[in-house]
């Protein structure tokens, strides 16, 4: 498969960039409309929407240009080609979080009510993106070999796709993205049977669920940012499943008062 969707004369359309606005569109559809019932309110999210967008997409590539700086050293304009793929998740994640703090304090609404309306469609999201490196042929694992990939039972058309200059590879973005799709069905669960009574859970269980599947599969992968010897995102993930356990712990103190 080839990374252009289509060329019309000078314009060209990537993939990649369908499958991220593909993403952020049914993240915007539904979380507007559970924001219209837990009491956070349509526009206000729309309004704050409308800001995250553009900040968590330079998060995401500042985070990714930073730790792989060489790549883009006497090339400098090719850092503002995000179409060609070079978005950091946990870029994205960090910027929009911390934007989110901001955005809430400053209209005086509930910081753990709207991370939670939020994180379900963020991981759905998370999904949908790596199959973005899919077509893009990046966020993979080591070489390995055909019958490897058989023995899987995945698509053929995956299988294909993995074979890059003459060799086949281990298809983590895969592996991210199922990851992913359990933890959306698992926050849903979770969202349906607490309906929003202890904020701040749906959040913990994305910093653990996430934390856990990314800190596994990315020592897998054979692009991974460094700093120094050690993988950056794996670093990251072990910092968020600590959030998550803290997190957790802390917010029962606030969740034993709510019967």
């Amino acid at each position: 498969m080839h990374r252009e969707l289509i060329t019309i004369g000078p314009i060209t359309i990537y993939w990649y960039s369908v499958i991220i606005i593909t993403a952020i569109v049914i993240g915007i559809y539904f979380s507007s409309k559970k924001a219209e019932k837990n009491g956070l309110g349509k526009n206000f999210l729309l309004d704050l929407i409308f800001y995250l967008i553009p900040v968590g997409v330079l998060g995401a590539r500042i985070y990714y240009v930073i730790f792989n700086y060489s790549v883009f050293k006497g090339d400098y304009l090719s850092i503002f080609k995000i179409w060609e793929g070079g978005l950091a998740i946990y870029g994205a994640v960090i910027s929009s979080i911390v934007f989110i703090i901001y955005y809430c304090k400053k209209k005086n609404k509930d910081i753990y009510l709207t991370l939670d309306t939020l994180v379900p469609y963020l991981i759905l999201g998370q999904a949908m993106g790596r199959w973005g490196n899919f077509i893009n042929k990046e966020a993979h694992g080591a070489i390995t070999t055909y019958e490897h990939l058989k023995n899987l039972h995945i698509p053929n058309f995956i299988i294909e796709g993995m074979k890059i200059n003459g060799f086949y590879y281990i298809p983590t973005f895969l592996y991210e993205s199922v990851w992913c799709i359990i933890g959306f069905i698992i926050l849903l669960i979770v969202r349906k049977k607490d309906n929003f009574k202890h904020t701040g859970l749906l959040l913990y269980i994305y910093f653990i669920w996430y934390g856990i599947g990314r800190l596994i599969i990315e020592g897998l992968r054979t692009d991974s940012l460094y700093l120094g010897v050690f993988r950056i995102s794996q670093i990251v993930s072990i910092i968020l499943i600590l959030i998550g356990i803290i997190g957790i712990i802390y917010r029962r103190i606030k969740w034993k008062n709510i019967k």
